[in-house]
């Protein structure tokens, strides 16, 4: 059998409705991490569905509670074909963000894979279920075709990745020789635009923290105290204002890319940052001056306030408040420190005045992560992907978004390469999530082509 029959099958399992009513039965368990009443649904998603499914394809499935007490369960999935084969680790995650369900458009269940014109709406159809269906649809494919794949598998699927996944880093650390690989390929993310087949090697890293100014106990009513006692929203909001400039340019030094690497421009140059028609536009002026939209994203260091809140905004009062909070987070790149933001920041703040600003840190952010385009692995997989689509393959050095790819890079130590099924405009982490069926189709198509390349024999060479 040929690569063009695995190809032909791939199709068919799409045209046919194959691939709907699998992604339709794993959107249709409801596996909220964010939910501790919903811990249940994370152990079903993996002894309910992914383990039938993957034992049908040769896999041994073992299901592992997680070391950290607030994190999901794991799933290892292993087939062995021989010890002269080259090994592949592939990732996944069967957690979603909450439901939000009666938000929806048209009131859609967050829970029923609809179909509407193009798109795919239910809740994990993009991040990440319809993702990690279509990477197993394609073992599927090359299975049925050649009788086996051609290569070894070890599959890790875990259920705490919206809640920044923990334990991952513990549980990879504890099973390690589980995971030893000569490549990492998984998906996960977005294309650089829908209809354009996409590669990244890394992700920029998530630093996440608090700001907050707690002056005293109670409200005050500002008639009587306005003018008298110091407003803790407008403190922080200077404070916050202090840390980039009116149109997003970073101005804490440390927080900066100590430089842009002349490889990494290079890579970027070519590519045109969009999310499809109904993305938002972008704004030409925000961020750091002299740089592309793609090096903005792709390539630097950036500052965001995700919330803020002073009083009871719901019911404002006239008082002023006795505290205000922000809740912030840097993305950042490589080679940058997380270690540093933090005393950078407290230099920053308090050289300005604003020592009662308060910095509070999540533990263990994401670390950035970047595999050169030129390495062995990610061209055999461009060729393939270009081989498959016919298409100019967009290369990414790392995602604009975050994964916890360093656990895989560095830990485990492997050339991690992630193809992305969705686009930035699939609503992801918001009601109306879906995938398109034009790119879905074509994901399938060249990642069965992709693992059937990695049996056919050409590969890079092995680790030894």
């Amino acid at each position: 059998m040929s690569r063009d029959a695995a190809l032909a099958h791939i199709s068919d399992y799409f045209d046919n409705g194959g691939f709907f009513t699998d992604l339709a039965r794993r959107v249709a368990i409801p596996t909220e991490s964010q939910e501790p009443a919903q811990r249940p649904q994370l152990y079903r998603y993996l002894h309910e569905e992914m383990t039938p499914s993957l034992e049908a394809l040769g896999f041994t499935c073992t299901v592992y509670d997680n070391p950290e007490p607030r994190g999901g369960p794991f799933l290892i999935a292993r087939r062995h074909e021989g010890d002269d084969l080259p090994t592949l680790m592939s990732y996944g995650h069967g957690d979603v963000v909450r439901g939000y369900g009666g938000q929806w458009r048209d009131d859609l269940d967050p829970w029923t894979l609809t179909k509407v014109g193009e798109r795919w709406y239910g809740r994990g159809t993009a991040d990440n279920k319809g993702q990690h269906t279509i990477n197993i649809a394609a073992l599927d494919a090359v299975l049925k075709t050649r009788g086996r794949f051609g290569f070894n598998v070890v599959l890790l699927i875990e259920t705490s990745e919206e809640i920044g996944s923990p334990g991952l880093r513990a549980f990879c650390a504890e099973h390690k020789d589980c995971f030893k690989a000569d490549v990492f390929i998984a998906s996960d993310g977005p294309r650089l635009a829908p209809e354009r087949p996409t590669v990244f090697m890394g992700s920029r890293g998530v630093f996440n923290f608090t700001l907050s100014v707690n002056l005293r106990e109670g409200g005050h009513h500002s008639g009587n105290w306005g003018g008298l006692l110091a407003n803790p929203g407008i403190i922080l909001a200077h404070a916050i204002a202090s840390l980039t400039t009116s149109t997003g340019e970073i101005l804490v030094p440390e927080w900066r890319p100590p430089n842009l690497p002349e490889s990494v421009r290079r890579a970027v140059a070519r590519l045109e940052v969009g999310g499809g028609k109904e993305a938002p536009a972008i704004d030409p002026h925000w961020g750091e001056p002299g740089l592309t939209p793609a090096e903005k994203v792709f390539a630097w260091n950036t500052f965001e306030v995700l919330a803020f809140k002073t009083g009871n905004p719901e019911h404002p009062a006239n008082a002023i408040p006795p505290r205000a909070l922000a809740h912030c987070h840097i993305r950042f790149v490589v080679p940058s420190d997380p270690a540093t933001f933090v005393p950078a920041l407290r230099r920053h703040l308090d050289a300005r005045g604003f020592s009662m600003v308060e910095i509070t840190p999540d533990p263990d952010p994401m670390m950035a992560t970047r595999l050169d385009p030129d390495h062995p692995w990610a061209r055999w997989a461009i060729a393939s992907i270009d081989a498959t689509t016919g298409k100019e393959v967009a290369v990414l050095p790392n995602l604009g978004g975050s994964l916890p790819n360093d656990v895989f890079a560095e830990l485990l130590g492997l050339p991690t390469i992630w193809v992305p099924h969705s686009y930035a405009g699939c609503s992801q982490h918001a009601p109306d999530e879906h995938v398109l069926e034009a790119p879905s189709r074509e994901a399938l198509q060249m990642m069965t082509g992709l693992f059937w390349d990695l049996g056919a024999g050409s590969t890079p060479a092995r680790r030894t």
